[in-house]
């Protein structure tokens, strides 16, 4: 085999691939816009693990058995060649599998439109370790791929599972809220055409993505860029989904927390926040979600996450709850209210330069604040300009925390 990995894998891949090949995850989650040649990486990267593990098979989906050809198959069949294994494998369509004939291992493909059969992929030695979900957000959801891995992850010391699509325009989508979700030895990582090499995409490709730039940005940030655009609904246009590092928290002189109280079905959610009142941007860096949980436990696990003298604002609406909170020696209080309160607090977070929040440590906030959108009416399809109050615990945690800032703002 004589072949160099950096001219068939983009330079953007190089953490992904070290992480891969150090065994530090079991499942990697590749997302980008048009370009980013995560398809061609880890169509190269299924045959390294397949070689480095003479005992595994593998597996390969789309959610149509008919894209199967033209996409993942043609893709495994150019990374051979890009590999310098020709004479290695054996490519056939009928069945479709990719076998390497020192060993015998093969790399089998599967339409979920034919769920039969996956349940009976049988293989004649070894185990399936490796598989690769192409084009996540075609599938029905994450019950399904759960069931998938369940059925081919059996026996073998050895498992990995790729990952990638193209993140959809809205950000409810299922694929898009499961690359937000925590989990160990999972990497998420998200690519452009930018960082792929510009003569593997050629003068027509550039011309493209340079003309949808100037012409529908939006369009250009959603198709090229891989953003989650929304459909023109979002309430929260500001967000930032990023990390917030142990470095930056200790830095935070202003950390407020707030409290919405709930039981079942709506739970009891709480935000901790820092609010940087010069660059207008808040930092929401903590959380805690309960269902069914007493004011005292509540309390309880707030007292290990603040500091003695940290308020802790609540929803006032509960008077007796925060006189709990207060006789379990919690300095809290309720959030002011008056006419127009919810709107007025609403607007201002909006306002905000940013709202930067971190998936891995507030994963629940993340998911309200990115997924809250305008209603629209039934019939005319208009947008309407009410604010839903539904699935909006954290946000609301969030409003009555900064109760102090906007209300003293809106005075």
């Amino acid at each position: 085999m004589t072949y160099k990995l950096s001219e068939i894998i983009s330079q953007a891949f190089a953490d992904s691939h070290r992480a891969v090949k150090d065994c530090r995850v079991n499942e990697l989650v590749e997302k980008g816009g048009r370009g980013s040649a995560k398809s061609s990486y880890i169509s190269v990267e299924v045959i390294l693990q397949l070689l480095k593990h003479p005992k595994c098979h593998a597996a390969i989906f789309r959610k149509v058995g008919n894209t199967l050809r033209s996409s993942v198959y043609a893709q495994i069949c150019w990374a051979v060649a890009a590999l310098g294994l020709s004479s290695k494998f054996r490519c056939t369509v009928s069945p479709m599998e990719c076998t390497y004939l020192p060993t015998g291992q093969k790399i089998m493909f599967f339409g979920l439109d034919d769920p039969g059969k996956v349940k009976s992929i049988k293989v004649s030695f070894g185990y399936i370790g490796i598989g690769w979900f192409e084009e996540l957000d075609q599938f029905d959801g994450p019950e399904q791929i759960r069931n998938v891995e369940q059925s081919i992850f059996r026996g073998g010391p050895y498992s990995i599972c790729f990952k990638s699509f193209n993140p959809p325009a809205m950000a409810r989508n299922w694929a898009n809220q499961y690359a937000l979700e925590r989990k160990q030895r999972r990497r998420v990582h998200h690519s452009t055409y930018l960082t792929t090499p510009r003569e593997w995409l050629g003068p027509r490709f550039l011309e493209d993505a340079e003309h949808l730039k100037e012409t529908n940005p939006t369009g250009y940030q959603h198709e090229y860029l891989g953003e989650v655009v929304g459909s023109g609904t979002a309430v929260f246009e500001n967000l930032r989904i990023d990390a917030i590092t142990d470095t930056q928290i200790q830095t935070f002189d202003r950390i407020i927390s707030g409290v919405d109280w709930g039981w079942f079905p709506d739970p009891w959610a709480w935000n901790r926040m820092h609010y940087d009142a010069a660059r207008r941007t808040l930092y929401i860096f903590d959380e805690l979600t309960r269902w069914r949980t007493s004011n005292q436990d509540t309390a309880a696990l707030l007292k290990k996450r603040i500091a003695d003298d940290e308020l802790v604002i609540a929803d006032s609406a509960e008077e007796k709850s925060i006189s709990d909170y207060k006789a379990f020696d919690l300095r809290c209080r309720g959030a002011e209210k008056g006419p127009g309160s919810v709107r007025y607090s609403m607007k201002w977070l909006q306002s905000l330069a940013a709202i930067v929040i971190d998936p891995e440590r507030c994963p629940d906030t993340a998911k309200e604040f990115t997924e809250y959108e305008y209603e629209r009416d039934k019939k005319t399809g208009e947008v309407l300009s009410d604010y839903p109050d539904a699935s909006n615990h954290h946000i609301d945690a969030v409003r009555y925390g900064t109760n102090r800032i906007w209300k003293r703002r809106g005075q």
